[in-house]
């Protein structure tokens, strides 16, 4: 890994710690300890995090300098928006999302863009032109910008493994026959000073005995990739970690449970009609496909005056929601389907919580939550597909698991299975762990 800063001086746990938490925002203060204790460094660390969401959005009237404070930080953060203040705070540099194929919210690839301090706003904003920025406002020039932090997020897709015979059962999907390499990139590629820890399974030797590197073990395999080949979209993967884990100088292994089956919650609180409407309501106008700077701002300033709007109305209609608002609200462009959702709540319930509807309103923009609910098989493939990249990449300095269960995201009936599950995949990986549940009450914590 890069060595700019002065890895060697950082302290090593002497067992992997995994920490995990109910909601995904209180692995936070298990990271910021660790870089108080020195086991992390303050700047430039890598995040793996596979997840069913991105959970980068920002919060949107958030003073920047909040990142400053951490208590005042943890208190403003939830579940969709607590990575992009680390990296403003300068903790991130390298993001990798790893989601599987019905989580679609920003484009496969590499995407390189600034994190600063709006200077209109003193918010933080981002200078991405994603769909999933612009649906929330948060695009702005980077001349608008001020303390800015470079992020590399690279998004990459997980389809699952299936475990056909014996050999992918026991870990060995990905071994090869020995090949001579291109001695040029192996140079280029095997420029990681990662070591592969003691004791690791995933460990190979050359001809001669000598321990080869991850790079060097991935390019072998690489080599004998066909397109029948199961293994080499998994390899590709382990390509692609291995490349961003070069930039940082340590980085963090992050899983939400929800990776292997998810739920929208959302869909299960209103009816197909009531959702059709949010999703009007809500509708994202995504620019023209080659924008100027100008095209972007309209469709920003477009996007923040109708989200107020609704937020507005919502918050009126939970002081009263007669006939009276309602028509007020419905003189609004694009408001008139309010009066459809209303009277279709209000015949349901005998009191709307109109917060949480403009709440689940937010959620249908370009794109819908994701929502698969997986059968065991896929979740085993899931499973198996982590297993095989966890093997071929780096020890973690720290671990961090959400349930996210307990707001129906990661279907409750099947949390505990994956958890440990997930927990056997870690030790397979990366050998003893110190595990601490910390949405237990009797939980000790790192």
């Amino acid at each position: 890994m890069s060595s700019s800063g002065q890895p060697g001086r950082l302290r090593s746990f002497p067992v992997l710690p995994v920490c995990v938490v109910e909601d995904h925002q209180d692995v936070l203060p298990f990271i910021y300890r660790a870089i108080g204790s020195k086991h992390l460094p303050a700047s430039n660390i890598s995040f793996v995090h596979f997840d069913s969401h991105p959970d980068l959005l920002i919060p949107v009237n958030m003073p920047a300098d909040t990142v400053f404070d951490k208590e005042a930080l943890f208190s403003e953060l939830s579940i969709e928006n607590w990575i992009m203040p680390v990296v403003y705070a300068g903790h991130f540099s390298q993001v990798i999302w790893l989601h599987p194929i019905w989580a679609q919210q920003i484009k496969e690839g590499k995407h390189d863009f600034l994190v600063g301090k709006d200077t209109s706003t003193t918010t933080i904003r981002v200078t991405s032109t994603d769909h999933y920025f612009l649906s929330d406002g948060l695009y702005v020039p980077a001349d608008q910008l001020e303390n800015q932090k470079p992020l590399h997020l690279n998004v990459i897709l997980v389809n699952p493994t299936e475990a056909s015979s014996s050999q992918e059962e026991n870990g060995e999907t990905f071994s090869a026959k020995r090949l001579k390499l291109n001695t040029e990139n192996a140079a280029t590629v095997s420029s990681s000073k990662a070591e592969v820890p003691k004791g690791d399974p995933s460990n190979s030797k050359d001809e001669g005995g000598k321990e080869k590197t991850f790079a060097q073990d991935k390019l072998e395999s690489l080599a004998s990739c066909t397109p029948e080949n199961s293994a080499c979209q998994l390899m590709e993967i382990v390509e692609d970690v291995l490349e961003v884990l070069q930039k940082g100088d340590a980085y963090v292994l992050d899983i939400d449970l929800d990776f292997f089956s998810v739920k929208n919650p959302f869909k299960e609180m209103y009816t197909q009609e009531e959702y059709k409407i949010l999703q009007e309501l809500y509708s994202f106008k995504k620019p023209d496909r080659s924008p100027t700077e100008e095209d972007l701002l309209n469709c920003v300033e477009n996007r923040i005056h109708q989200l107020e709007d609704l937020e507005a109305a919502f918050a009126d209609l939970c002081d009263s929601d007669d006939e009276e608002t309602l028509k007020r609200w419905a003189s609004y462009p694009g408001m008139q389907p309010l009066v459809q959702l209303v009277h279709s709540l209000k015949n349901r319930l005998e009191a709307p919580d109109y917060e949480m509807v403009h709440q689940a309103g937010l959620t249908c923009d370009y794109s819908e939550l994701p929502h698969h609910i997986s059968t065991e098989q896929e979740i085993g493939g899931l499973i198996q597909s982590v297993k095989q990249v966890l093997k071929k990449i780096p020890k973690p300095t720290l671990v961090t698991i959400a349930r996210s269960s307990l707001d129906d995201y990661c279907p409750a009936e099947q949390v505990d299975v994956i958890q440990e599950k997930v927990l056997n995949v870690l030790r397979s990986a990366f050998g003893t762990l110190d595990v601490h549940l910390a949405y237990s009450a009797d939980s000790s914590s790192v």
